[in-house]
């Protein structure tokens, strides 16, 4: 590989290396027995058919260096899911308000984040937005002078820049898909469709649909005071809410929706729907102000199902009191396109406000420029609709939220102990999770492979042999253990996660690799081998705890549903000085009771590494 190439290829890892990391992450979920059994499955594998498939993998791979081995499959594992987006894929990230609170006006914040967001959207299609870079030694790369010198550097040698000092510069083939995009349903298997020629923006309120251009015919903006009035006179219609609102029918199963909307096509709503898909984005505008952080979660996550459209890449949701999040559907892109958009909207849009409180609306005829769409709904779409509420409401009434933030430290402190602090927060998880339910559980955290051409993610596997005898150790056996003997198990997990974690980064996991083989032997109508039949594979990707984190200037939470129904999903923060999480769960666990013990167990852990002594 040519150290001056544009971008990394992500490298498809050594068939020995993904079964050694399979059977260690395999072995705290099982007995000696089981894992006995497991292991024997998995050395079979690698000797015979997973070799087969393994060369095959890597022969198509590098016949194709235009892309990644893993971007067709998992486009396929999102597309052809049946499951409603909402709560099952469907993520959210809330913006922090505007320091300066005037500015958290409705129309305020709803016009100039709209600004903020076309903003990007030019600089990034004119080719002016810098790659973002990732770090694997912040101290020598996440410099000014760094940055400076990368930027004058052509593209074709930037990487090799970055790459002496560690920094890989970020693929950005995902951003495209952030504007003018949408999830179509269709049977067996979705597809994504964009119009980058659609100069207009979508409007909800109150389940209505209204769509106005934010772009003249040239490609220029609009004046910000003319998308202000435009904005003031949807939010002053007094339009009521539709009997059937269409919003609902995004919530539904796929195939369902997809029959659903051939039936809209065929009752003359083609336009309609056209200008739906291909609207740069949806801004949905909600009439309540956000109660607290709970609210706000669910405000984010779900909505009420007739404000929203799922199916958009993304969705700028923004309430009453000017409370801010994006609601994002997860096929075309992951958390890092999505986060860097909310970067710099929020960075724009309070550093450098397109209006202010004072600033009027221009005199324009809004009734002219805005379009509220109208629908033609048969019999069998109104039903659709109904059922499809009906589905959505349930769902929705089953699914707790709750949230804890932890005070008595953070960041600053765990990195002065010498200990990673994505690893405490892991540990916490583990810890949590053994003394709600006596078990150590598949648990998932997600990493982004965006250092790579066409990367999407891997999987960290944070319970281990080292949580497993950690949490065993503070929560049944703390009488045995003295407190330097705590702090080394603590720290014997954080250089674990810490390899864990570059690992996959570095597309050194094993997820996608075993992934990327059992969709290549069902393409090539391969039985499936006895190794993914293996019940400890499927319990290893039943994934009970599933975890996500991020921590940026711009986002205040974030959250998902639990990938399965018996699981949680957690969101977290660690911040300088405190951690905050945000679990969702359905009827069969309690998620309250898991942030309780979530808590016990990060002040155990910050007691210990504080030479504490800390009582059961």
């Amino acid at each position: 590989m040519s150290l001056c190439s544009p971008s990394l290829r992500l490298p498809v890892p050594k068939l020995e290396d993904t079964i050694r990391r399979y059977l260690n992450a395999q072995k705290p979920l099982l007995n000696d027995d089981q894992f006995r059994k497991t292991e024997e499955l998995a050395h079979h594998f690698e000797k015979g058919i997973g070799r087969e498939l393994h060369e095959q993998l890597v022969a198509q791979d590098n016949q194709n260096k235009h892309t990644s081995y893993i971007t067709g499959p998992w486009f396929d594992m999102y597309l052809k899911a049946r499951e409603p987006v909402v709560l099952n894929f469907n993520a959210f990230m809330s913006f922090n308000p505007d320091p300066k609170s005037e500015y958290n006006d409705q129309l305020i914040r709803a016009t100039n984040m709209t600004v903020s967001a076309i903003r990007f959207m030019k600089t990034f299609r004119a080719g002016y937005l810098e790659p973002e870079v990732f770090h694997l030694n912040p101290e020598k790369s996440d410099t000014q002078i760094f940055k400076k010198i990368i930027r004058f550097v052509p593209s074709s040698l930037s990487w090799f820049g970055a790459y002496m000092v560690n920094a890989y510069p970020l693929d950005m083939s995902q951003y495209f898909r952030l504007f003018n995009s949408t999830r179509l349903p269709k049977l067996n298997r979705d597809e994504l469709y964009t119009d980058e020629k659609a100069k207009h923006l979508l409007v909800l309120r109150h389940g209505n649909f209204y769509v106005f251009d934010v772009l003249d015919r040239d490609g220029n903006m609009l004046k910000p005071s003319e998308i202000q009035a435009h904005l003031k006179y949807i939010l002053s219609d007094n339009s009521p809410a539709p009997a059937f609102p269409l919003g609902y029918l995004s919530s539904e199963n796929r195939d369902t929706w997809a029959l659903l909307r051939k039936n809209l096509l065929d009752n003359g709503n083609e336009a309609a729907l056209q200008k739906v898909d291909s609207a740069m984005f949806c801004l949905s505008l909600d009439d309540f102000s956000v109660k607290d952080f709970v609210h706000l979660s669910h405000t984010m996550l779900h909505g009420d199902g007739a404000n929203r459209w799922y199916d958009k890449s993304f969705n700028l949701i923004i309430t009453k009191d000017g409370t801010a999040g994006v609601n994002f559907e997860h096929s075309w892109g992951d958390g890092v396109a999505v986060l860097r958009f909310q970067n710099e909207v929020f960075k724009d849009s309070t550093k450098a406000p397109a209006i202010s409180p004072q600033s009027q609306p221009a005199s324009v005829d809004s009734s002219g420029a805005v379009q509220k769409l109208d629908f033609k709904l048969n019999d069998a779409l109104k039903a659709g609709i109904t059922k499809a509420k009906q589905k959505f409401d349930a769902t929705v009434e089953s699914l707790s939220l709750n949230l804890i933030q932890f005070h008595e430290g953070g960041k600053d402190l765990l990195k002065q102990k010498k200990v990673s602090p994505d690893a405490v927060a892991q540990l916490a998880f583990q810890m949590a999770f053994f003394r709600q339910y006596n078990q150590t559980v598949a648990t998932y955290e997600s990493c982004s492979t965006a250092a790579f051409k066409h990367g999407r993610t891997e999987t960290i596997r944070p319970a281990s042999i080292h949580t497993k005898k950690c949490s065993e150790a503070f929560v049944k056996e703390l009488a045995k253990h003295s407190t330097e003997e705590l702090q080394k198990l603590i720290v014997e997990c954080s250089k674990y996660h810490g390899r864990l974690t570059k690992e996959a980064a570095m597309g050194q996991g094993f997820d996608r690799h075993l992934f990327g083989l059992r969709y290549l032997a069902s393409s090539k109508g391969i039985a499936l081998p006895d190794f993914y039949q293996d019940q400890a594979y499927a319990r290893l990707n039943h994934n009970i705890i599933s975890t996500s984190t991020l921590v940026s200037p711009a986002v205040q939470l974030g959250g998902f549903g639990p990938v399965v129904s018996d699981g949680f999903g957690v969101g977290y923060q660690v911040h300088d000085d405190w951690i905050g999480c945000n679990v969702s769960s359905y009827p069969t666990r309690n998620g309250k009771e898991f942030l309780q013990c979530v808590c016990k167990s990060l002040e155990d852990i910050f007691n210990v590494l504080k030479g504490k002594k800390i009582g059961s």
